[in-house]
């Protein structure tokens, strides 16, 4: 086997066909639902730790920002037509969001004395996945792309996301303190 069939085979062949229908099922109706309260919570959080934003670096902010503008536009890519031009817009705009938050999170380091901390695995796997979902959408493997697609706003966006509460978190302490 070449590297070039190595490939076709792990990512797939161009047009994979998909027998189950595109409309939204159960999983994706609740991670919909999810990222809302999710983007409710952290706002709230937000805006409760108003008074400690002229001391937080700008990675910081950049990470948040790309974090809801991905949250906010999760229920319309889960939830209407798939395959359109709009799901295409919104899909590339929370792919690059994604991996930005990914990428900018390697300079955030307010916990563990500074260093890397177990959360920054997720983002080697994000910045690595994210290019792989592209992929899989470019070549038309939809079992794939949908695969990683809700892979990723449940691992990455959700689970993720509700962790940033506890464990002495900054979101946490402006929820729960602020």
């Amino acid at each position: 086997m070449n590297l070039a069939s190595a490939f076709q085979d792990y990512f797939g062949k161009r047009g994979t066909r998909y027998d189950k229908p595109l409309t939204p099922d159960k999983l994706e109706l609740v991670a919909a639902a999810l990222s809302v309260i999710l983007l409710c919570v952290a706002t709230v959080a937000v805006i409760k730790g108003r008074s400690q934003w002229v001391i937080l670096p700008w990675q910081l902010w950049v990470h948040l920002g790309t974090l809801a503008i991905a949250l906010a536009i999760t229920p319309f890519i889960l939830l209407r037509k798939r395959g359109n031009s709009a799901h295409r817009l919104f899909g590339w705009i929370w792919a690059i969001c994604m991996f930005t938050t990914a990428l900018i999170s390697f300079d955030l380091r307010l916990i563990n004395k500074g260093g890397l901390s177990l959360i920054h695995i997720l983002s080697v796997l994000t910045l690595v996945g994210v290019p792989v979902l592209v992929l899989s959408a470019r070549r038309h493997d939809i079992r794939r792309h949908r695969g990683q697609a809700r892979s990723f706003v449940v691992g990455a966006l959700l689970v993720a996301g509700f962790f940033t509460f506890p464990f002495n978190r900054l979101l946490g302490s402006w929820l729960f303190t602020g």
